[in-house]
């Protein structure tokens, strides 16, 4: 098989597209040729070793995809060669042949298309349980959104809004400024402007939910809630957030919840209804398939250095081109 792999952390240049065996298939497991697979930020946290990683090098990236079965492993039911499936939770997909457990498979709409399922699984699923597991929003509800036009930033705007809750994003351009209201945000601002003074007026007093996956900004985040509020953790793309205190969130009644979708994607059954959820939830049109850019997988650092230029904004997929109907 062919697998974009890095054996040293350090920036785009380090990847390169290999020639690997390919892994033995397993009980219980199907044999995938991926044909698309979704890039994100946890990829390049990866790649520059901001992440643990079990096994040795070189180490393969990705966890979200789609392909189609060639292989059964024994005592799998229920899924026949040729089968197009999906999947949000299985490490090793930035490669042209993926194991694939089970109870981590998904079936997918026939109405998207594999880049289209491949660009919204991890992101869709993560924008899902930020609104309904860690915490829970209501209509009338008023939300902080940062990198709002990044993929979840922008699914997770255009959930909120389908909900009746009104959006303050912040984002790092003017660009996308207007990429986050043509989503539906009330306001939106850029990080250079003081966003948190500028949301409290225009909330009389704050929010009161904040969906922070900048790391840094946590404290301000705090700060833009009113009391009572809650701000949910779940990334740290600009850097590791700061020491806060305990003393201010006792005393405003203020709280912080940390979020990872892991968590929730913990049963076949768990996957299977939230990822059901999630395609029902487009086909309302609740949400719409971002800005898509595709890359072959031979052109992975190409991707990698699209995906960190922050002018992007939507969602890169990586293409198998090398054995496409092999």
């Amino acid at each position: 098989m062919q697998a974009l792999a890095f054996e040293q952390f350090g920036g785009p240049d380090v990847l390169e597209y290999l020639e690997l065996p390919t892994p033995a298939l397993p009980a219980g497991a199907v044999q995938v040729r991926m044909g698309a697979a979704g890039l994100n930020f946890a990829d390049i946290y990866r790649r520059k070793g901001n992440y643990v990683l079990h096994g040795n090098p070189p180490h393969i990236g990705g966890y979200e995809g789609v392909g189609t079965i060639i292989a059964l492993g024994e005592g799998v039911q229920g899924w026949q060669l040729g089968e197009r499936i999906g999947f949000a939770d299985v490490p090793f997909c930035h490669a042209t042949r993926i194991n694939v457990p089970v109870e981590h498979a998904l079936r997918l709409p026939q109405a998207l298309s594999d880049v289209e399922a491949a660009s919204i699984l991890l992101q869709g699923l993560t924008a899902q349980y930020l609104i309904n597991d860690s915490v829970q929003v209501k209509a009338g509800d008023r939300a902080l959104v940062h990198a709002a036009a990044g993929g979840v930033g922008q699914i997770l705007t255009r959930m909120l809004v389908a909900r009746g809750a009104q959006v303050y994003a912040v984002v790092s351009s003017a660009h996308k400024q207007q990429i986050a209201l043509n989503n539906g945000a009330m306001a939106a601002f850029t990080y250079q402007q003081d966003w948190v003074t500028q949301i409290a007026a225009l909330t009389d007093g704050g929010v009161e939910y904040g969906f922070d996956s900048v790391g840094i900004t946590l404290q301000q985040s705090i700060d833009a809630l009113r009391p009572g509020g809650r701000v949910v953790t779940f990334g740290m793309a600009g850097g590791e957030a700061p020491a806060i205190s305990a003393y201010q969130l006792m005393m405003d009644s203020k709280g912080v919840v940390g979020g990872d979708l892991w968590t929730y994607l913990n049963s076949a059954e768990a996957r299977s209804t939230r990822a059901e959820r999630l395609f029902r939830s487009w086909q309302n049109g609740e949400f719409a398939i971002p800005h898509i850019e595709t890359f072959p997988l031979r052109e992975g650092a190409a991707a990698h250095r699209r995906l960190e230029d922050r002018s992007f904004a939507g969602k890169i997929v990586l293409l198998n081109d090398s054995d496409p109907r092999s």
